[in-house]
């Protein structure tokens, strides 16, 4: 099993929640998301380059696709990927509608 097949499930839910709040209009905005995913993707680089980097974590090379952001493959990603999508449109999908306020 690859770490692609591994990943799957997660960047699927991810992908049910996140339609769910789209549909439901209730996602959150896309420059929150887009300064979000910058943020996390640079910090997941940083931190998974420097544990693979030091050796504290390695990857069977048959088991991943063979792209790399520096020493961390790709496949890595996918986790920050997946919270990013389902962490806040559940966020957005969970919070009381606003109420009406005035006569």
């Amino acid at each position: 099993m690859t770490y692609w097949l591994i990943n799957v499930p997660f960047l699927a839910a991810a992908g049910v929640v996140l339609a769910a709040a789209i549909a439901t209009r209730r996602a959150p905005g896309a420059p929150a998301l887009l300064i979000a995913a910058g943020v996390m993707v640079l910090m997941t680089a940083i931190f998974d380059n420097a544990i693979i980097g030091f050796g504290l974590v390695d990857y069977d090379e048959e088991l991943i696709s063979g792209v790399r952001i520096g020493f961390a493959p790709v496949e890595d990603f996918a986790y920050t990927v997946a919270a990013l999508l389902m962490i806040p449109a559940l966020w957005h999908l969970m919070a009381a509608p606003a109420r009406k306020t005035g006569p």
